[in-house]
Parts: structure tokens; C-alpha cells; sequence
């Protein structure tokens, strides 16, 4: 159902600290006119922690509204508490979402049991369904067994890894019918090479155009294209994994001058060495000026 190059969109912040929706309708605008295939709001990269209901549903709902169909909207709508994710997940089908991220729940760290009935009961409303493996946040992996199980509802189409794990994505599309997005720009091109369809992108806020150009060379089949693509823009892939994401790519913008470098405690600046690393690599390829 879905495949290509998605990306998990930045939420931008004014200097007083709350959510800049204007700067955010002017990011949107930037991805689709780059040709990218979807954005994800309000996802790890979409500081979703640190927003309160109302933002999380200003920001879903000024999305949708931004992209009018033109391309489709997987709402971040996950929580470790199952009914939050119902009243998040009811609110984007209400403005029109094209479907749902769901990420693991976090901290409770729930058994496969108890993970299979908390997407079960959001998969239910009736939105598309793409579950979100990231144990390295949750502390809970959606085991392979668990995936396959979930993939027998209609309304669960998909599963974003960002386990690290180029294996799963073998295991998961042995063992069920469900698309994969890779969660790691830098395994992109990996994941794809075994029957991952796309990629929920961090790096392509920032370069939507090459991110979708890659991905799209992959699913035709235009292999040394998209290995070529992925060498040269591969140091930008590591580098915005510096420091804890959204840190490394709302610094990479703001040097762009497309958002005020605003982040909500406890996510803060990175360091000045890092810093100094990030910049020379936006310098190398292109993406900032000198004085950058």
C-alpha cells in the first residue's frame, strides 16, 4: 500500500518556544515540490514527546490540510497507552489522514501478547495501519512471529524498521505479506536490496529530492544509480546521527536558514564539536555556504 521515499517531518518551533505553523506549511510545500512520496508528522522526528494534545492534532490536522491529497499523510498517532493512541488515532482519521504510525509502547514494555491486542484495538477504527519497530527507544522489538500475526489484519499494511536489522526484513517478508520501510537512511539502500519498499526518511527534510531519487532508482531496478546516490550522500546519512535525533537534522536546517534552531527540554543543542562536524559536512555537499 504504501512504498517510496516518506519523510518523518520536522516539527518546527518559533523562538517563544511554541509549534511554527507557517514554517511548517513552507517545509511541506518544499517536500512535495522535491517530489518526495509522503511525510510522517509528528514521529520521532516530529518531537512527539514534547507536544501536547492539541499541537500533536494542529500539527496532523495542518498537514493534511497542507498536502490536499497530493501526497498521502501516516500520521504519528502512537502512545504507550492504548487509549491514547485511540483518541490521537480518531482525531487523524477526522481530518483525513491516510493512515497511522504506531509506534511500539514505550517504558511499560508490553509482552507480544499484550503488543498484538494494543495494535489490534487501534487497527480496528479502520485507518491503514504501519507499525514502528525501533527497540532501541522502546525497549520492546515487535517480534517477527507477532508481525506475521498482525499482518492477518486488513487494516495493518506495514511496518517501519529502524532496528538496524537488515535480517528482520528478510524474516518479516518470509514469514507474512507486509510492506517494509526502513527506518535508517543509511540502510536504505540495504533493505531495499532484499524487498524493502521505501524509507521513512530523517535525512530527506533536509535533501528530499536525492532521498526520493535514490529510493525510486532502487524500485526500478536502477541499481548503480541508486548505489551511486547512496555513496555520495552517505556521510550526511551518519552525520545526522551524531547525537540523538531530532537534534543533528533541526541544526542542519536551521544552518539552512528553512527553521529557527528551537528544540524543547530535555532535547537540547548538540555540543560545539559536533557541531563544527555536522557543518562541514552540509559544506561538503553543497547544502550550506561557507559562512554556513
Amino acid at each position: 500500500m504504501f512504498k517510496g521515499a516518506y519523510t518523518a517531518i520536522v516539527t518546527p518551533f518559533g523562538r517563544d518556544g511554541g509549534v511554527d505553523y507557517e514554517r511548517l506549511r513552507e517545509l511541506l510545500e518544499r517536500q512535495i515540490a522535491a517530489g518526495i512520496d509522503g511525510v510522517v508528522p509528528v514521529g520521532t522526528t516530529g518531537e512527539s514527546p514534547t507536544l501536547d494534545v492539541a499541537e500533536h492534532e494542529k500539527v496532523i490536522a495542518t498537514t493534511v490540510d497542507v498536502c490536499r491529497g497530493r501526497i498521502p499523510v501516516i500520521a504519528g498517532t502512537g502512545a504507550n497507552s492504548t487509549s491514547e493512541a485511540i483518541e490521537l488515532t480518531r482525531h487523524a482519521m477526522a481530518v483525513g489522514a491516510d493512515a497511522t504510525l504506531q509506534v511500539t509502547p514505550y517504558y511499560n514494555k508490553p509482552n507480544q501478547e499484550g503488543l498484538y491486542r494494543h495494535f489490534s484495538a487501534v487497527a480496528d477504527l479502520g485507518l491503514p495501519v504501519v507499525l514502528y519497530n525501533i527497540p532501541g527507544r522502546t525497549g520492546r522489538e515487535i517480534e517477527v512471529a507477532t508481525v506475521a500475526r498482525l499482518a492477518r489484519h486488513p487494516k495493518i499494511v506495514a511496518i517501519k524498521e529502524a532496528a538496524g536489522s537488515v535480517t528482520r526484513v528478510s524474516q518479516i517478508l518470509d514469514a507474512c505479506t507486509m510492506t517494509v520501510l526502513c527506518g535508517d537512511d543509511g540502510l536504505t539502500l540495504p533493505m531495499m536490496a532484499v524487498g524493502a519498499s521505501g524509507v521513512v526518511s530523517v535525512a530527506s527534510n533536509i535533501v528530499p529530492g536525492p532521498v526520493a531519487e535514490m529510493v525510486h532508482a532502487a524500485l526500478a531496478g536502477r541499481w548503480s544509480e541508486a548505489q551511486s546516490l547512496h555513496r555520495h550522500w552517505n556521510r550526511l546519512f551518519e552525520d545526522l546521527f551524531i547525537d540523538t535525533n531530532p537534534i543533528p537534522i533541526k541544526a542542519a536546517l536551521a544552518m539552512a536558514g528553512q527553521i529557527e534552531e528551537v528544540y524543547r527540554l530535555p532535547l537540547c543543542e548538540m555540543s560545539a564539536a559536533l557541531r563544527q562536524k555536522l557543518a562541514a559536512t552540509l559544506k561538503a555537499l553543497g547544502l550550506i555556504g561557507s559562512g554556513g
